[in-house]
């Protein structure tokens, strides 16, 4: 692996150096474009829960606030959104997803940057615990945020057949068609997880012994199937959910007309 003057020098300086690599690609354009995309996602998501208004319009409802939950707590006089109840479920499936902690420690801690490329440490490297510690240890939960996950599948799946009820009658508007999308990317992305595919086929012996374990082993072929795409199903989903709530926020404001097709 090649070293740089630079590399060495803030080595002997004491500093932290710079990645060492011999990759001559452009590695770093991924970590820097996953950076600005999930920050991207955590500011418009924070300030939308802190909005706390455009979220509901006819028969939609954005996926940011559902389902409904009539709280009125308060702190220091402020009324808490309803959101920051919500969100807590999906956001923490996916902070302990594996894809995402993959992305997120690259892009955000450096940890490793890239493949191929060193981490950038100061000269008294710090010990390597992985994930035993706090509050690295609670990636752990992954599996059990996967149940609550699941929940708001069905929730979002449940509010995407409701808009085709209007106040004036039962059609079918490009709103119903933005919800219903973003509830099947979500699912997928739920469903593409590596916990449910554990889930399915894990801890068989035999997968020809007895109906059900052929039955879970045709499940887990087609769920694996799905987890080999997990990574594409994380990010559609992730934008889905965004616009999903930019539309009803954009049809709630008057900004657009909610176009009906029949």
């Amino acid at each position: 692996m090649a070293v740089s003057t630079a590399n060495a020098n803030s080595r002997e300086e004491g500093r932290a150096p710079l990645p060492l690599t011999s990759r001559h690609d452009t590695w770093w354009i991924r970590p820097v474009v996953t950076m600005i995309v999930l920050g991207a996602f955590v500011i418009y998501s924070t300030w939308r829960a802190f909005v706390y208004q455009d979220y509901e319009v006819d028969s939609y409802l954005s996926p940011f606030y559902a389902p409904i939950i009539p709280l009125n707590w308060t702190i220091f006089g402020y009324l808490i959104s309803p959101a920051f109840y919500i969100l807590i479920f999906p956001l923490s499936f996916r902070l302990t997803c594996y894809y995402y902690r993959l992305s997120y420690y690259r892009a955000f801690f450096w940890d490793p940057p890239a493949c191929g490329v060193s981490e950038p440490r100061p000269k008294a490297r710090m010990k390597y615990t992985g994930e035993r510690r706090f509050p690295f240890i609670l990636q752990n939960l992954h599996r059990f945020s996967f149940y609550a996950a699941a929940v708001f599948v069905v929730l979002l799946t449940y509010d995407a057949i409701a808009s085709l009820w209007h106040a004036d009658g039962f059609h079918l508007n490009v709103g119903t068609l933005v919800l219903a999308v973003n509830a099947v990317l979500i699912g997928l992305y739920t469903f593409s997880c590596h916990s449910w595919r554990h889930l399915i086929g894990g801890k068989v012996d035999c997968y020809s012994c007895n109906v059900m374990s052929t039955t879970r082993y045709g499940i887990w072929k087609q769920i694996s199937y799905l987890n080999a795409r997990h990574s594409w199903f994380a990010w559609l989903s992730l934008f889905s959910v965004a616009l999903a709530d930019m539309y009803v926020w954009f049809v709630s404001a008057g900004i657009l007309t909610d176009f009906r097709f029949f």
